[in-house]
């Protein structure tokens, strides 16, 4: 019996899942059906009928059923391609079909997690990354170090409000924030803005600060999941990004 068939007896549980939900599950079939490395896709979708001299193979679903199945492998083996996870077999094997798991794809079956974790790492924009913690930022996150990803981005933070700022170095953390973005005064406050917007923006910086990067200096910050470590590296980027059009303001 297929694998596919135990996973899912009945084609219309299958049916209910999107190309995305079905991807890591897909994965696991198509490795688990490796014959020397390589699989079919085609192989995923037919199992043994019978046994001894009568067994043969055929659609594990009845017709139309099938179709629909053949429909959702079809688009998620082209997810999983997409995402680098599997590849056309080396030399004659890929151009009959055959398809090989990445190195990528092998880290994906690491553990209950590992297919989310990879998609994570892959998926993530760089190119929204403020160019000052661009490179630094996206190989702490690639290599795990979530903390120093964060931390270093916060920090480049203050560093940039401080210089953007005119200010000395006894000027830092949340009260730093504060009077660079003083409604009334702050050198980065826009003017042109109401007063009430004004004062969100001192709390928007003294608040990611406080919230971001001042832990890290006091206590043994632990960041054990990947997408927020990467939600919080971002929202240092739209902070810098918001320091950049300050300082145009300036001139």
């Amino acid at each position: 019996m297929g694998e596919l068939h135990e996973r899912f007896p009945n084609a219309d549980e299958l049916l209910a899942l999107t190309p995305d939900a079905f991807a890591p599950i897909l994965l696991r079939i198509a490795a688990n059906a490796r014959q020397n490395g390589m699989f079919v896709p085609s192989s995923i979708l037919t199992m043994t009928f019978g046994s001894g001299m009568t067994s043969e193979r055929g659609p594990i679903y009845p017709h139309p059923k099938n179709q629909q199945v053949e429909s959702l492998v079809g688009e998620t083996i082209a997810l999983l391609g997409r995402e680098g996870m599997i590849h056309p077999a080396p030399g004659t094997n890929g151009q009959y079909g055959w398809m090989v798991l990445s190195t990528i794809g092998e880290a994906a079956l690491d553990g209950p997690d590992g297919y989310e974790l990879i998609r994570a790492l892959r998926t993530f924009p760089k190119n929204l990354l403020h160019p000052r913690i661009e490179e630094k930022a996206y190989a702490a996150l690639q290599r795990g170090d979530h903390v120093a990803a964060v931390r270093d981005a916060f920090t480049d933070v203050e560093i940039y409000v401080r210089e953007a700022a005119g200010l000395t170095l006894d000027d830092i953390g949340t009260d730093l924030m504060r009077t660079a973005f003083n409604e009334k005064n702050g050198k980065l406050s826009d003017q042109s803005l109401p007063k009430a917007e004004r004062e969100s923006f001192a709390h928007l910086f003294a608040g990611s600060i406080g919230a971001y990067k001042n832990p890290h200096s006091h206590r043994s910050v632990v960041i054990d999941n990947l997408r927020e470590a990467q939600r919080q590296v971002l929202l240092a980027s739209h902070l810098l990004y918001i320091v950049d059009a300050a300082k145009a303001r300036l001139g």
